[in-house]
C-alpha cells in the first residue's frame, strides 16, 4: 500500500474513533502501532512499542514526580505542610504581600526538600 494512503486512513480512523470518546492515548497508541506494523512488518511494530514504553517509563521526570506527589500527600496528612507554611507566614505575613511571599516561601522550602521543581509544582 501507498505510505500517504495508510497515513490518511490512520488519521480517519483517529477521528472516527475520537468520536466515541475513546482516550487519545489509546487511540493514538493503536494507531500509530497499526501504521508501522503496516509499513514495516509486525515484529518491528512490537519492537518499537515495547522500546517506547521502556523509554518513557523509564523517564527520570516520570518517575520521580509520582514519588514526589505522595510524599507531598504524606507530608499534609502528618501536618508538615501547614507547619511549614505558618512557619513562613509568622515570618513573612507583616510585610506587604505576605501571604502571597509566605506561599512562595513554603513552596520553596518544599522544593529543596524535594529537589523536583516539576515535582514540587505538582504537588
Amino acid at each position: 500500500m501507498n505510505p500517504t494512503l495508510i497515513g490518511v486512513t490512520g488519521i480517519v480512523f483517529m477521528i472516527m474513533v475520537f468520536m466515541t470518546r475513546m482516550p487519545v492515548a489509546y487511540v493514538m497508541t493503536a494507531v500509530g502501532f497499526l501504521g508501522f506494523s503496516i509499513l514495516s512488518s509486525t515484529t518491528a511494530g512490537l519492537n518499537l512499542l515495547a522500546k517506547d514504553f521502556y523509554d518513557v517509563f523509564s523517564s527520570y521526570d516520570l518517575t520521580t514526580v509520582p514519588l514526589f506527589i505522595l510524599m507531598g500527600q504524606l507530608a499534609f496528612n502528618a501536618g508538615i505542610s501547614s507547619k511549614l507554611y505558618a512557619t513562613a507566614f509568622r515570618f513573612l505575613g507583616h510585610t506587604q504581600g505576605g501571604l502571597a511571599i509566605a506561599t512562595v516561601a513554603a513552596c520553596t522550602a518544599f522544593g529543596a526538600v524535594c529537589g523536583s521543581s516539576a515535582a514540587t509544582a505538582a504537588t
